[in-house]
């Protein structure tokens, strides 16, 4: 996730709703998936009770390609200062213009962040369903998870090579493959789900909302939890 001091489009901001019409039949168990979830269902990270942390949005696009469903990652630039290098859902911190962090200021500012570090076009994508309020403690950022839609698909690549490395999709077939899993294990003794897809390695928060994505949609099939792939200290 990156943060943007970029204005906004001029005049007034454009309106951001959810709505479920029209969604292919495949994503009805996303959807139900996002209605019934609980908090702890998700992550045992959640934002402090006392409001501390910093308001940001995460774009999880679900598109269709040849090999069926799929899910628009980005893979963050090496040099930045927090998840350097980390593979990620497009997404950063709420700008002012984006609105209220507790109405639809996170809708608007995950299609602004996708639209900054993917090329996006925002018009393509329908919102559907928004997560739960996740925690990441490392960055201490408050992450609102809103679920979209590529109705109509446009180019996406890298925009800023400071910010994004690359830009991939990752079909959902390969995320459900087992021989695709993993388990990542942190020299600080923290361990996780991975996935390896697309010559990467996808763990920490983006591969743990993945994980329960597939597992509550009922996606999810039978993997060796015990096949670890160790990280380093500067992960």
């Amino acid at each position: 996730m990156t943060h943007s001091s970029r204005a906004g489009t001029d005049g007034p901001r454009a309106s951001v709703a959810l709505s479920k019409e029209g969604l292919p039949d495949w994503l009805d168990p996303v959807v139900r998936a996002a209605e019934t979830v609980e908090p702890l269902q998700l992550s045992r990270f959640l934002p402090p009770e006392n409001g501390a942390g910093r308001q940001s949005a995460v774009l999880i696009l679900f598109g269709e390609g040849p090999e069926g469903p799929e899910l628009l990652l980005m893979e963050r630039a090496g040099s930045l200062r927090s998840h350097a290098g980390q593979p990620s859902f497009p997404g950063g911190a709420l700008d002012p213009e984006d609105g209220d962090p507790k109405a639809d200021g996170p809708l608007r500012a995950a299609l602004r962040e996708a639209e900054e570090e993917t090329g996006l076009d925002p018009a393509g994508v329908q919102l559907f369903g928004v997560l739960p309020r996740l925690y990441i403690p490392v960055s201490h950022f408050v992450v609102t998870p809103v679920l979209g839609w590529w109705r109509e698909p446009s180019p996406v690549g890298v925009v800023d090579p400071n910010e994004t490395a690359r830009v991939f999709r990752v079909p959902v077939a390969d995320l459900t493959n087992p021989a695709n899993r993993a388990t990542a294990a942190h020299p600080s003794g923290h361990r996780g789900p991975a996935f390896l897809v697309e010559s990467t390695l996808v763990w920490g928060f983006t591969a743990g909302v993945i994980d329960r994505l597939l597992h509550y949609a009922g996606w999810e099939r039978s993997w060796d939890r015990e096949k670890l792939v160790p990280l380093d200290w500067r992960s």
